[in-house]
């Protein structure tokens, strides 16, 4: 004959038996019509535009950042003892935007290249085209850079770690286009400090509040 359970299971069993039972608190339901569910879906509607807008400013913002440290890993180095005197040329600043717009050229290629004939373009291929295609409007119709051509601003931003997007508000931004390579558009001024680097690096605690403002503008075209 099997042994009995020992008691304390017996009752542990018992009060999970007893505990199962009970009635769950019931769910308020309000009529759709009502003045309190309209106000719920308010809320759900709101904070659903709220999130997809911070996701939205997030990636925008990602973005950005992964160009400026394009652009700064691109920076010649500086040709003159005093580089706080130093400028590029229009033609410098378009050469690096032309090689950020084709800078995924070559993985291009070789997903077209190990592609077999007959085969539908990979998910990775159709998103470098897509990526690729926007930017060269972009870049087309007038692209916003830090103005390296102004020598303040390419002193500020040779100085810059790029690890922190708040950093850019340091920064003059001009406005370039393929279609119309020799001409430069004023785009924005600096809104922070421009008295000292040192600025910036004080403010660092705030640039989750400082980005979306960075990014306002950049918004409004998309």
């Amino acid at each position: 004959m099997p042994p009995k359970p020992k008691a304390a299971a017996r009752a542990k069993a018992a009060a999970a038996a007893k505990g199962g039972n009970k009635p769950g608190k019931k769910e308020k339901v309000f009529h759709p019509d009502s003045r309190k569910a309209g106000q719920l879906a308010r809320n759900a509607l709101r904070k659903g535009k709220l999130g997809n807008l911070r996701t939205k400013r997030t990636k925008k913002a990602s973005t950005l950042l992964e160009m400026y440290k394009f652009f700064h890993a691109a920076l010649p180095p500086p040709i003159m003892e005093d580089s706080e005197n130093e400028a590029l040329t229009l033609p410098q600043l378009h050469m690096i935007s032309q090689a950020w717009v084709a800078r995924n050229d070559e993985v291009l290629a070789e997903e077209r290249a190990t592609r077999r004939p007959g085969r539908p373009k990979s998910a990775r291929e159709m998103r470098i085209e897509e990526v690729r295609l926007r930017e060269q409007e972009t870049y087309r119709t007038g692209m916003e850079v830090p103005d390296l051509t102004d020598a303040p601003t390419l002193a500020r931003f040779r100085k810059w770690d790029v690890g922190s997007i708040g950093y850019a508000h340091l920064l003059r931004f001009v406005r370039i286009s393929s279609a119309q390579p020799d001409v430069i558009v004023f785009a924005r001024a600096p809104t922070a400090g421009t008295d000292g680097i040192q600025n910036a690096e004080d403010d660092s605690d705030d640039e989750d509040e400082q980005a979306p403002d960075l990014l306002d503008a950049e918004m409004d075209e998309t």
